[in-house]
């Protein structure tokens, strides 16, 4: 009996398209700590205020599913959803699971939340992996994705970026074969993050290299080699996020591996997004890799997770629409260090009175109408053919008007056109002026939106848009937040 062949089918990837210039960082806390002004180069990505962990591993799973105009008829495949992260929104909540419902996948599949460690991007696809080699599901999707608090003026805070990335690993049209994988588990504590702290706690730097990377990634390494069979010398992308300069080479020597072959960590122009980076450089390598290629992608926390992939002949037709590339391409320059500082939490800005609601949600509605909020389902007339949001008894069409004919129609893959739109001083907004508007779909169907990655004068009518999920508002009282689709600039 021939072994089943097991991969990755589709991957994508996501960062915000803020870049937040490290010069304008270093020039703000200059005053606390001159210092800092040698860690004053490049850029780091920069999540929007509405965006976060949830949000961006959605945008990264959007990227990797194929591309369809139907996703309640085009999931169907998916079996299963593992969503890592060390900066879910909510404790005891599963953040899969709303992940899973914004993507309108199946209700039957498996989902689960992985985290705990920043190689918690790489355990996850080991186990969807794992989990499609024992028959129990057709496809899994693997999405992970960051958005990690730091004191402000942190050495963190310009090393660290936002980002997800997503996967969907399957036994069928596999475009790099799984070729086996290798673990360790120590305790090695290189930094930590207690029950209910903001921030993380670091220890020493010089031992965190020597003792930490410097002897558990070598030996999980030579240990994926050992178990696939593979040579050092034929390994043609190796990856391996790491905060310190040219240790990734170092450590690929130590292993066999030419330095030459070392992926670029995205660091000048990305940072590292945490549990997501590894996925992010796999992401990468797979857009530029060629058929024959071997990829050994690596995380170190806690031990370490080593991964060895072969790129097989269909990868020219999974690379995603967007990828790493695609959204390295889609930069604004951000210098306004305050607007990081209020994005992230680090200063309370003054909100005024129009802001002072109680934002309680009626969790019993958020059920009822779940496919409408977190999928942004609609209804078609079956009768006329009518689409509309939201989904009513009634057919909207005055011509028509037909009762109980609306089938479940998903707007959430649908580009939109701005019928009408203001931009709002008055009403509270985090990032000022509140931009919102009539928006207009092709297949019929129109609903007032909140626009997002929008600047003052780049939106008119007749602009088009593309749906994104995004955080509506927050329950700072409750410690809630409620999600919803916005309306962005194509």
């Amino acid at each position: 009996m021939a072994q089943q062949t097991i991969g990755i089918s589709s991957f994508g990837a996501y960062i915000p398209r803020l870049r937040l210039q490290r010069k304008a960082m270093a020039a703000a806390n200059a005053w606390f700590n001159p210092s800092i002004a040698g860690l004053g180069k490049g850029e780091r990505s920069m999540a929007n205020w509405d965006e976060d962990a949830v949000t961006m591993a959605v945008e990264a799973a959007r990227d990797a599913l194929p591309e369809s105009r139907d996703p309640l008829a085009s999931r169907g495949k998916v079996g299963a959803l593992y969503f890592a992260s060390t900066t879910m929104p909510f404790a005891d909540r599963q953040n899969a699971g709303i992940v899973s419902a914004a993507l309108s996948l199946p209700e039957g599949i498996h989902t689960a939340d992985i985290a705990g460690s920043q190689r918690a991007g790489l355990t996850a696809l080991i186990a969807a992996l794992e989990k499609v080699a024992a028959g129990s599901a057709g496809q899994v999707l693997v999405a992970a994705a960051d958005r990690r608090a730091t004191r402000a003026g942190a050495t963190q805070e310009f090393q660290f970026g936002d980002g997800g990335a997503a996967f969907v690993v399957s036994g069928a049209d596999v475009a790099a074969r799984f070729l086996g994988s290798h673990s360790t588990s120590v305790d090695f504590i290189d930094h930590f993050r207690g029950e209910g702290e903001a921030f993380d706690y670091s220890w020493e730097e010089r031992w965190i290299r020597d003792e930490g990377y410097t002897r558990i990634v070598p030996q999980t390494v030579r240990g994926v080699l050992e178990k696939t069979g593979v040579k050092a010398a034929e390994i043609d992308h190796f990856i391996l996020p790491c905060l310190f300069a040219k240790l990734d080479q170092q450590l690929a020597q130590k292993c066999g591996i030419d330095p030459v072959r070392v992926r670029d960590n995205l660091a000048g122009t990305v940072g590292e997004c945490g549990t997501a980076h590894a996925l992010i450089m796999l992401a990468l390598a797979l857009e530029e890799a060629k058929p024959g290629q071997k990829i050994l992608v690596a995380a170190f926390g806690q031990g370490c997770d080593a991964l060895l992939f072969e790129v097989g002949a269909g990868i020219e037709g999974a690379r995603p629409r967007r990828g790493v590339k695609g959204s390295l391409a889609r930069r604004k320059e951000e210098t306004n260090y305050m607007k990081w500082l209020a994005f992230n939490g680090l200063v309370e800005m003054e909100k005024g009175m129009r802001a002072e609601k109680d934002n309680k949600t009626a969790l019993t509605v958020t059920y009822r109408k779940r496919d409408m909020l977190f999928g942004l389902v609609g209804g078609k007339c079956e009768k006329c053919g009518t689409a509309q949001f939201p989904r009513t008894r009634i057919c909207v069409n005055p011509n028509c008007k037909a009762v109980d004919q609306q089938k479940p129609f998903s707007f959430a893959e649908l580009e939109g056109k701005v019928l009408s739109w203001s931009a709002d001083y008055l009403t509270y907004s985090q990032d000022p002026p509140q931009h919102y508007g009539m928006v207009t779909f092709e297949e019929g169907g129109r609903f007032l939106a909140d626009f997002t990655d929008v600047d003052v004068g780049s939106v008119d009518s007749g602009s088009r848009m593309r749906m994104v999920f995004r955080v509506k508002d927050f329950d700072d009282r409750r410690g809630f937040r409620r999600y919803f689709w916005k309306a962005a600039p194509v």
